[in-house]
């Protein structure tokens, strides 16, 4: 059983340090202004681009890659927590993303 707090979208911070740790073309397709973007592959080799005194809200599309992200960053001594949903409860919401295709953001 997995320790890692899960948060909803609706309960995070307006200044939160959002990590998306999906695939470059959802990342492109849709994603949370100001986030951070490392795919859940590339956080090892990149871990080093993460402040390790900032608290990480990681996110995901549906929530599992995210889960497992911030139970690794823990493990490596960062504080994460998980967005449960991901970006496909953060659109339902109706919270601000933008689009790095032009269009309207979506979640693929």
């Amino acid at each position: 059983m997995s320790d890692i707090q899960n948060i909803p979208v609706t309960a995070v911070p307006q200044d939160a340090r959002i990590l998306d740790v999906r695939e470059h073309d959802e990342w492109e397709a849709g994603h949370v202004a100001g986030a951070v973007h490392v795919p859940l592959a590339e956080l090892p080799d990149r871990i080093v681009e993460l402040d390790p005194e900032e608290d990480l809200h990681v996110i995901c599309r549906s929530g599992g890659r995210s889960q497992r992200a911030a139970e690794w960053l823990e493990g490596n001594g960062y504080t994460a927590v998980n967005v449960s949903g991901g970006m496909g409860a953060w659109l339902e919401a109706g919270k601000p993303m933008v689009s790095e295709v032009g269009g309207e953001p979506t979640v693929l």
